[in-house]
């Protein structure tokens, strides 16, 4: 899970492992697998950020620092 602000400045956190896309235009918008959609304060860097570190915590017991690596230089 990743914490996000939506536009009312409300918090929640929402499951990283469901977002299919995010993308500026121009504020953040979250679409996920379902084809739900969110909008949020974040820039999509930050959230990339977040959703690398994420997957940093969550498979880091599974996944070789190499794929993380790569994985980081595809989002960033």
């Amino acid at each position: 899970m990743i914490r996000v602000t939506r536009l009312n400045d409300i918090e929640m956190v929402v499951n990283a492992e469901q977002i299919q896309t995010v993308q500026a235009t121009p504020d953040t918008l979250i679409t996920f697998a379902n084809q739900d959609r969110l909008m949020v304060k974040e820039p999509v860097e930050e959230l990339s950020k977040r959703i690398v570190d994420y997957h940093k915590t969550i498979y880091q017991n599974r996944l070789s620092s190499e794929i993380l690596q790569q994985f980081d230089r595809i989002l960033n």
